[in-house]
């Protein structure tokens, strides 16, 4: 049996409003909001007494979704480091194709976005760059150019 389709990526953030607003800015779309709790939600995660909001933030193609989850209860734990360095094992980053890279950074930077190194260009097709987000995520911008 094959999968049907990758459905979505979680991220659990510290803010839910700070991280809608960088994602919007970035141009994702808000799918919708709701509230987490019950049987369901602690069996499902491994917790008791779980209580969370989520957002469904989704590209404006339709086929990238992030669900956003800000813990009430238990509270979000960090990791042993907050702002890992890129070789940390496990999630990495999230990649997004933009049409503008520059223009894309200055507006991430009003949500507090700072870069992790340089705009580098890859051969003459990609300009790239890491952006460190909300909560510590590591965003991937990628600038088709060739």
């Amino acid at each position: 049996m094959a999968i049907q389709r990758m459905d979505n990526v979680g991220i659990v953030v510290e803010d839910l409003e700070a991280a809608v607003a960088f994602f919007t800015e970035l141009g994702m779309e808000l799918e919708g909001e709701a509230q987490i709790e019950g049987i369901v939600a602690d069996r499902m995660v491994g917790l008791d007494g779980v209580r969370s909001a989520i957002a469904m933030m989704c590209t404006p193609d339709g086929h990238g979704k992030l669900e956003l989850t800000k813990f009430h209860t238990p509270a979000a734990v960090t990791a042993a480091q907050l702002d890992p360095p890129a070789n940390t094992l496990g999630l990495h980053r999230v990649m997004f194709a933009v049409d503008d890279i520059e223009d894309t950074i200055a507006r991430l930077r009003s949500h507090g976005a700072e870069l992790l190194g340089e705009v580098a260009q890859y051969e003459n097709s990609y300009r790239l760059c890491n952006l460190r987000g909300p909560s510590g995520i590591i965003v991937a911008l990628a600038e088709q150019i060739g």
